[in-house]
């Protein structure tokens, strides 16, 4: 059985680091990860990071685990995917599974970033398909492109629920509402104002009581509740939707922790069960470390410098070295990013560990810039929260954005500086800057905005200008669209000068599309796309559709469909197929063909 100086169980953001930092001090190191793909929650993270530059800030999550796959791939770390850790024994024993064989091999030491999974929510037919929880929509949807459905209500609104209600719009999803049992919203601000702009309602104090549907969910009971949580009689409303997501939270899987012989303990704050361990991420066994979500539950940003630490501090045991400098710089820095605001339930986590995280005092400033009517663009600034970010800072060539040593500062804008250059807004991972110019003359304004949804406007193309909480203000012009290799495009478009301050978000214009099929709720739209996409046969349109396939069995929609295929492929009807029939030509219960007649 092979011995390693160090073993990594986990390959996500902190399991990642770790490897990497022991790989550059050349620690002989395995690292264990039951996906096929390295990366963790990465790889299904399609949104730009918050943080500073060297902790990617406005880098997408799935190019952040690109980047650091190739980095170790460079030093002699031995990376094992498809290895699923079953257990940990006496002398340093790892028992795992990989290609249908068990294998086992020993460590030195050994860091355990086994990250974290989704809380439950019970309520009545939780157990229907079509109750999903928020990463295995992510994984089903940005991994492997597949769609759980249209219509979705997401419960809970923290950054997870936010960014994923998000992501679904962007694919082409309608989301119903996000529903928080709290009476505020739990994720950051500029997430919940990307959500607000589409016109998605937020309902706090609201919880799930049941999900409607015999074999699948066709709806959802909602309800208020009270400051006790106890559903409020009489607040009942019914949505319907196909999909319900569940957004509630994270708790640390401390299994391999526990039988690695690390004291483990009920510490809310930090998500639950955790294992005790030091500033420097060693735990009760002084061979064994942890780092990321398994420690505390936070963003990536602090998993990755959690991994890092832990690997210093397992380098400096295993090679005798002094590495405290380096350590200490990445203590300050941990520390740093959990000063703000939004940190108070980590620092009084941690304090119950004895690890101390004082709150840095924070410039109470304002973010917001009024407009100067000159004609000039200037940017607008609405980050009006504290939270460690300073991506429009690093990247303002003229100095005109300033947020100094505190992470957690607002942004402030000088605008005599500001020249509406828009590299603040391509990197801003909070899609909260905006470049506003009015003409006093003219009485015209023009306003540049990120968009991230295709397909892009054209030039002149008339579109809806959207409100902060998704309401039509006025119709817009465009005038120039700029396309962005970090695929945060930016839209500029023109409107009467007092709407400038007010649109924040545009939409094509909704055009009602009648359906074909009422059955399966198909639209002559949705049709029409299948056939421009170069579907011009009736059999692959019904089984790309399901048109046809509902329990009228095509009665109703046949000759509809048959005469938008032949209107868009110039094929008269007599020449095309007009599908196969097949048994039972009417809805029938399966029961009777259980007791039917063998003979």
């Amino acid at each position: 059985m092979k011995t390693y100086d160090a073993v990594i169980i986990g390959g996500g953001p902190a399991g990642l680091l770790g490897a990497l930092t022991l790989g550059n001090h050349g620690v002989e190191t395995l690292l264990l990860d039951e996906n096929a793909e390295i990366g963790g929650q990465l790889v299904k993270q399609t949104h730009k990071f918050f943080g500073d530059h060297e902790h990617y800030a406005s880098v997408r999550g799935f190019e952040i685990a690109k980047k650091l796959r190739t980095e170790v791939e460079k030093t002699q770390v031995k990376l094992s995917t498809s290895s699923t850790v079953i257990g940990i024994y006496p002398e340093n024993t790892i028992a795992y599974v990989r290609n249908d064989q068990m294998e086992k091999v020993r460590y030195k030491k050994l860091l355990i970033a086994t990250g974290a999974m989704e809380k439950q929510l019970p309520f009545i037919n939780s157990d229907l398909p079509g109750v999903y929880g928020a990463g295995a929509i992510q994984t089903l949807m940005n991994q492997y492109g597949i769609f759980p459905g249209k219509r979705f209500l997401i419960v809970g609104s923290g950054n997870i629920g936010l960014i994923l209600a998000y992501q679904l719009v962007q694919a082409g999803a309608e989301v119903r509402a996000i529903i928080e049992a709290l009476g505020a919203i739990g994720g950051y601000e500029v997430h919940s104002n990307k959500v607000k702009r589409l016109g998605i309602p937020i309902l706090l104090n609201h919880t799930v009581l049941k999900a409607i549907g015999d074999e699948s969910v066709q709806g959802a009971v909602i309800a208020r509740v009270d400051d006790k949580f106890n559903p409020v009689a009489g607040t009942e409303k019914e949505l319907v939707v196909d999909t319900i997501c569940i957004s509630v939270g994270l708790m640390p899987l401390t299994e391999l922790a526990e039988q690695a012989q690390c004291k483990i303990s009920y510490i809310p704050e930090l998500g639950g069960y955790v294992p005790l361990r030091d500033v420097r991420m060693r735990t009760t066994n002084p061979d064994v470390f942890v780092a990321g979500d398994l420690s505390s539950i936070e963003e990536a940003t602090t998993a990755m410098i959690e991994g890092k630490i832990a690997a210093l501090q397992i380098t400096e045991d295993l090679e005798k070295i002094d590495l405290e400098e380096e350590l200490n710089e990445e203590l300050k820095t941990i520390s740093l990013f959990r000063s703000g605001p939004k940190s108070f339930k980590i620092r009084a986590g941690l304090e119950k560990m004895g690890i101390k995280n004082s709150k840095i005092e924070v410039p109470k400033v304002t973010s917001f810039i009024k407009r100067i009517e000159d004609g000039k663009v200037r940017a607008v600034i609405e980050c009006d929260e504290e939270i460690p970010c300073n991506s429009c800072e690093s990247v303002c060539k003229f100095d005109a954005i300033k947020i100094g040593k505190n992470l957690n500062a607002k942004p402030v804008l000088d605008p005599s500086k500001c020249t509406g250059c828009s590299l603040c807004m391509l990197s801003c991972p909070g899609l909260a800057i905006f470049m506003e110019s009015v003409d006093t003359v003219t009485h015209k304004g023009t306003l540049a905005l990120p968009y991230e949804f295709l397909p892009l406007p054209k030039v002149e193309e008339k579109m809806w200008g959207m409100d902060r909480d998704g309401n039509y203000v006025c119709d817009v012009t465009v005038k120039k669209v700029i396309k962005s290799p970090n695929k945060t495009n930016i839209v500029h478009v023109e409107m009467q000068d007092e709407f400038v301050d007010m649109v924040r978000h545009i939409k094509f214009p909704q055009k009602e599309s009648p359906f074909v099929c009422r059955c399966e709720e198909i639209t002559v739209e949705e049709i029409e796309k299948v056939i421009d996409s170069g579907i011009t046969d009736f059999e692959e349109l019904k089984r790309m559709t399901r048109v046809t396939m509902g329990p009228c069995g095509g009665k109703n929609c046949r000759m509809i469909t048959l005469g938008i295929l032949s209107r868009k492929t110039g094929i008269p009807i007599s020449e095309l197929s007009h599908g196969t029939s097949r048994p039972p030509v009417k809805p029938v219960e399966f029961s009777i063909f259980l007791r039917r007649d063998e003979k």
